[in-house]
């Protein structure tokens, strides 16, 4: 059953895989990115595709996305909360304070400001309801050495997404979370060369198509909202993960 979904991050990796197979199952597809010019390359020749130059971590940006998406379209059906950003690994006394604020900044504010967003949306509208997708990580449950600002901010998305889905449920609004291991993209791909392991070794990590992932996606925002995938874990299935430490 096709909508309307709004897709942060849209401009590359797993946001623009997300974007273009939900445009191929013919949904149409509002994709915030800050880099405009991108989103007009993929959104080309598309009347379903909505391209929207925003920066989630400016609240009256995202506000005037989502209107946007809803003067276009009418409504908005799911929201896939995805826009992050990771800096360089540094134990905390290492780690320059800006990097700390620019990830709480996107990774944890950001995706505050565009599920507050599409909650008020798809609480006004009606029908009533629609459901929110938060990319989570599988550092929302494991950290990498030296990624304290990022694992941070990836537990709190679990916070965010528990109540929301708690709070959605009167307005008929589900809410769960994807967490995501090692999928193939242009900022991924330094793991199949060699990444820090917890022992201190750097070593190669199996990857797994970025495309899995969206169609991980295209199943969660299907669902009927009477049902709700809480947490879904897809990775490599050889990556260390359960491993780890």
């Amino acid at each position: 059953m096709a909508g309307t979904i709004v897709v942060t991050g849209a401009s590359a990796g797993i946001g623009r895989a997300v974007a273009e197979r939900f445009l191929t199952e013919g949904w149409n597809v509002a994709m915030l990115a800050r880099r405009g010019d991108l989103l007009q390359g993929i959104a080309a020749g598309q009347a379903s595709a909505l391209p929207l130059a925003c920066d989630v971590t400016d609240p009256a940006a995202v506000d005037a996305a989502f209107a946007a998406t809803v003067q276009r379209f009418g409504r908005i059906d799911t929201l896939f909360n995805n826009a992050g950003i990771s800096r360089p690994a540094a134990p905390i006394d290492e780690l320059p304070l800006q990097d700390w604020f620019d990830t709480v900044s996107v990774n944890l504010n950001g995706m505050f400001l565009s599920a507050r967003a599409a909650f008020r949306q798809m609480r006004a509208q009606d029908p009533q309801g629609g459901r929110i997708i938060n990319n989570g990580s599988i550092s929302a449950h494991a950290p990498r050495p030296g990624s304290v600002a990022y694992t941070t901010t990836k537990h709190a998305i679990t916070g965010l997404t528990k109540t929301l889905a708690l709070d959605g449920r009167r307005f008929s609004i589900a809410c769960g979370q994807i967490d995501i291991g090692n999928a193939r993209t242009e900022l991924a791909a330094k793991m199949e060369t060699g990444v820090p392991q917890a022992d201190g070794s750097i070593r190669a990590e199996p990857m797994m198509d970025v495309a899995e992932v969206a169609g991980a996606v295209l199943h969660m925002a299907s669902l009927p909202l009477t049902s709700n995938v809480l947490t879904l874990t897809i990775m490599a299935t050889n990556m260390p993960f359960t491993g780890r430490g």
